[in-house]
């Protein structure tokens, strides 16, 4: 039976977008979007020309947004071949998950101690709308922003280099192989578990053990995408 999914629709948080948007960022967020969603596939080559008659937009301008994938990790470039997707590798898995695990897990430890009481509990309620999903059977999957559950915690670590490494650096990246890897059958309801075993963490103010279930709810992860990988 097809597996339906549901998109959680709530406002995206504007901390990182507090300047003026320009015909360029709204190509690059698109761009971005598209990639992470698996509408221009993994490992395929980017033509200037080709996505400017799509995007409708200058050839400088998808330079502009080719440059700025490239420094999130989304698009590489190579000899003679020019600027293409990432693919997704059992090898890029790994090297990613080992970064994500240390430092969302650091993120986690911070959260524990500088979330308010406020930022817990809307922590909490997101999660509380995520069991909908779960309770449904449903894909477990969260949008890019504020209807993410990481994304979330990362903000409520309040350090601002360890905000931008994840975000600016691999957040994307993250997503990418999350989104297009997928999570269904019974990962989605240990996953939402794990969720929820952090936040009580969190809400307790215990920062070694939401650092540790962290820690390991991303290896879990690691280990169920590198199965789906390798399929």
């Amino acid at each position: 039976m097809p597996i339906s999914v549901v998109i959680l629709n709530r406002p995206v948080m504007t901390q990182f977008n507090e300047n003026p948007i320009t015909a360029a960022d709204k190509t690059f967020f698109q761009l971005r979007s598209d990639i992470v969603e698996g509408v221009i596939k993994a490992g395929s080559k980017l033509s200037e020309a080709e996505l400017s008659s799509n995007y409708q937009v200058s050839r400088a301008v998808v330079r502009e947004a080719i440059n700025r994938l490239e420094s999130c990790h989304l698009v590489e470039r190579k000899a003679n071949i020019g600027a293409r997707v990432v693919a997704l590798t059992p090898e890029g898995l790994v090297e990613l998950y080992q970064v994500r695990e240390s430092l969302e897990g650091m993120a986690a430890r911070l959260a524990a101690t500088n979330m308010s009481d406020d930022e817990i509990a809307d922590l909490n309620e997101l999660l509380n709308t995520h069991f909908q999903t779960v309770k449904g059977g449903e894909t477990y999957y969260q949008e890019a922003g504020d209807v993410d559950f990481h994304y979330r915690i990362l903000l409520g670590s309040k350090n601002a280099h360890l905000i931008s490494m994840l975000f600016d650096g691999i957040y994307h990246l993250t997503r990418m192989y999350r989104v297009q890897l997928g999570m269904a059958g019974p990962r989605v309801t240990t996953a939402f578990d794990e969720h929820r075993h952090i936040v009580q963490a969190i809400s307790n103010r215990d920062p070694e053990l939401a650092e540790i279930l962290m820690r390991r709810h991303i290896a879990y992860t690691q280990k169920n995408l590198a199965a789906k990988l390798n399929d």
